[in-house]
């Protein structure tokens, strides 16, 4: 993606997932907003951005991170939300075992109450370990940990799989983590 498209991608990640309020906007429950609200918003506050740009950024971001409505008129964050919303998902079995990618640094504070989902509403969980390998880089030195889904789901824990395939938990208790040899 080139550098304008980061750029939209970043403020988009912003407003939609973070801080609405900055540009003026409200997102509805299910974290919507109208497309022509939003590029109206972004002029105001200096970001150049047009509806073929913002299709561009939809369509080309590897994460899929945002995503139109059935008929195009409203846009929304896939998930990463820290702002309350409800994404409509329904809880489903997951595979028997997702990933989870962190640094390392963090590791004793996971082996003490397991992963809590900080600022955001949800526990990120990865279907492959180099997915989970990204993610725990962009946090400094990668660890991956295990995370027995199928078990937690059949113990009682709601996960849900959002529209570009991010599996989601509230939190992931302890006992469901299997932490590397040696982290």
């Amino acid at each position: 993606m080139d550098k304008s498209l980061v750029k939209a991608s970043k403020f988009l990640s912003l407003v939609l997932r973070h801080d609405p309020a900055s540009i003026g906007i409200t997102l509805d429950e299910a974290g919507w907003v109208e497309v022509d609200a939003l590029l109206a918003a972004a002029q105001r506050s200096g970001l150049a951005l047009d509806r073929p740009t913002l299709d561009r950024v939809v369509a080309e971001n590897d994460k899929k991170r945002f995503a139109f409505s059935d008929d195009g008129a409203r846009i929304r964050a896939s998930q990463g939300h820290s702002v309350a919303v409800d994404l409509g998902l329904a809880a489903q079995a997951p595979p028997e075992t997702l990933f989870h990618g962190t640094a390392d640094r963090n590791v004793e504070s996971i082996r003490q109450g397991g992963l809590r989902p900080g600022s955001r509403t949800h526990v990120h969980l990865s279907r492959d370990e180099e997915t989970a390998v990204t993610v725990g880089q962009r946090h400094g030195r990668p660890v991956v940990l295990r995370i027995a889904a199928g078990e937690m789901h059949r113990a009682g824990h709601e996960l849900v799989v959002s529209e570009n395939g991010v599996w989601l938990a509230r939190t992931v208790p302890v006992e469901f983590i299997t932490f590397p040899d040696g982290s």
